[in-house]
């Protein structure tokens, strides 16, 4: 299988778009200035107690307070609070994990009122984004993630993924870890670790230390709320987690985030750096690579597939609800049956690729239409299992019910990928009437002279139809040489064929839209 990476970046956000096999199933968006994202710590100070939910409400700066159970404290949060105090008090410059006193794990049935008080200090990390009206979830066993590594302070424990099989391997691993592991620092050996050289895990391990060593500086005199130490950036996670030999390329179309990303996985994947490309063409990187029309046709209510079958897509606030049509489908020589399964085999691939592309989460009840065969049913239910394992988040799948139900469980830790793909009209601004097109040349000079002499702006960019574009152009002495004499500054004009007929946009010397 073949992946490619496709980043588009702007002065707002980066936009991620993860392609197999030239399909489309992961689309990311980061905002420039991404707050409160999963991974990052900040200190916090424990605004109430509630003894009911066993859980306590933790300022973390943001407009609401985070939630923290006692589930997420982890059994070494006594060893955490008393280290948070003493780098906090700055007394102990040179503190370290490794020859810190442990305190006794807490019991997993305790109680959060045995453990923590109002107004009380801890060291806190995202577990997951606030959404909705909800404020962040956090926990306060934190955890580092490197390439093959997972660092987890005050906890000595050594674990393997369950994917790595090789019984010989999973104690190699073990030994390494075991022999080059700081004292106080459990580890996580992610699957990708797998036949690795001691000196790569090393080098992860160092790393991650590393950071822990940072927040240990910065918790010297900090003041919740605020933030510690943030995750890495969305691009580097997807390339930590995701990126292996069946990677072919990555294209980027910003200069430095291209030089930070080759510098990245000349880290992690030194014989891979040549995959990375700086993408300088005209068109839009996610328009060249055929990216925005899959995100056209992917997301909306209505997902239909190349053969004629359809999905419907309802979101609710307490589940989400597929339903798959036959749509046109149906083959004369098969009968009811065949037909339904063919249907429901092709729809369980779409299905599993919606649930990563739109990062679906919570309850999922998909309703395919009917079998009477058990072993129909069978195959289906492996079918949807076999797709769903390119899913890296954590997901259950029960069975299909009497009723053709199939229901699926997946963890969200982020507000589900909304994209919307209906679009107001430009011409008539969702009036369903249109200005007169004589008058059109007349607004696009207005708005010049406006974004000119009020706003201040330089090296403007104007986007037409190709017809206006040619009218704009004609003749020796065209308006656009007559904008150049009445506003003393040349106004670059380009063609655009996905604008309507009057419709035009303005842009500034970055290349970003003026809105008007």
């Amino acid at each position: 299988m073949n992946k490619e990476l496709i980043i588009n970046s702007t002065s707002s956000e980066v936009e991620i778009a993860l392609l197999e096999d030239k399909f489309l199933v992961e689309l990311n968006k980061e905002k420039s200035n991404n707050e409160y994202a999963v991974g990052d710590i900040y200190i916090g100070k424990v605004r109430k107690i509630m003894p009911g939910l066993n859980a306590a409400f933790v300022d973390v700066g943001y407009g609401k307070d985070a939630f923290l159970h006692y589930l997420d404290l982890g059994p070494q949060v006594l060893s955490l609070l008393k280290y948070i105090k003493a780098a906090n008090s700055g007394k102990k410059p040179n503190l370290s994990i490794s020859d810190f006193p442990m305190e006794q794990d807490i019991q997993k049935t305790g109680k959060i009122t045995q453990v923590l008080k109002p107004n009380q200090h801890v060291l806190v990390q995202i577990a997951k984004e606030p959404i909705s009206t909800k404020g962040p979830r956090v926990t306060s066993e934190l955890a580092f993630a490197g390439r093959y590594l997972v660092l987890i302070p005050f906890s000595n424990k050594i674990s393997v993924s369950q994917k790595i099989k090789s019984v010989d391997e999973r104690s190699r691993l073990k030994r390494l870890i075991t022999s080059i592991k700081p004292k106080n620092c459990g580890i996580i050996i992610r699957t990708v670790a797998e036949n690795k050289l001691v000196a790569d895990l090393d080098q992860d391990l160092h790393n991650l230390y590393k950071r822990w060593e940072i927040i240990t500086r910065k918790l010297n005199g900090a003041t919740p709320p605020q933030k510690i130490i943030g995750e890495i950036d969305r691009t580097s996670v997807i390339l930590r987690d995701v990126l292996n030999e069946s990677f072919n390329q990555i294209i980027v179309n910003d200069a430095i985030l291209y030089e930070e990303t080759r510098n990245y996985i000349q880290k992690i994947f030194s014989d891979k750096v040549n995959i990375v490309k700086h993408y300088t063409g005209r068109t839009p990187i996610f328009e060249a690579y055929g990216v925005d029309k899959q995100i056209k046709s992917s997301f909306g209510k209505e997902v239909t597939i190349k053969s004629g079958t359809y999905l419907i897509i309802e979101h609710t606030e307490a589940l989400h609800v597929i339903d798959i049509n036959s749509g046109h489908r149906v083959k004369a020589d098969n009968n009811q049956e065949t037909n339904a399964l063919e249907v429901n085999l092709e729809a369980a691939s779409e299905v599993a690729r919606q649930l990563r592309l739109r990062d679906m989460g919570g309850i999922i009840v998909i309703d395919f239409i009917d079998m009477t065969e058990s072993q129909n049913r069978r195959k289906l239910f492996d079918k949807l299992r076999e797709e769903m394992r390119k899913d890296r988040a954590k997901h259950a799948i029960l069975p299909p019910s009497k009723f053709g139900l199939i229901q699926i469980t997946r963890q969200r830790v982020r507000p589900e990928m909304n994209v919307k793909i209906l679009e107001k009209c430009p011409a008539c601004d969702g009036t369903g009437q249109i200005k007169p097109s004589l008058l059109l040349t007349d607004e696009i000079e207005n708005n010049i002279s406006y974004l000119i002499h009020e706003q201040n702006e330089r090296k403007l960019t104007l986007t037409v139809h190709p017809f206006i574009y040619a009218y704009i152009k004609q003749g020796t002495f065209n308006l656009q040489w007559k904008w150049y004499r009445k506003f003393h500054q040349w106004i670059n004009v380009k063609s655009q064929n996905s604008n309507h007929f009057l419709e035009y946009h303005f842009f500034d010397k970055n290349g970003d839209e003026i809105k008007m």
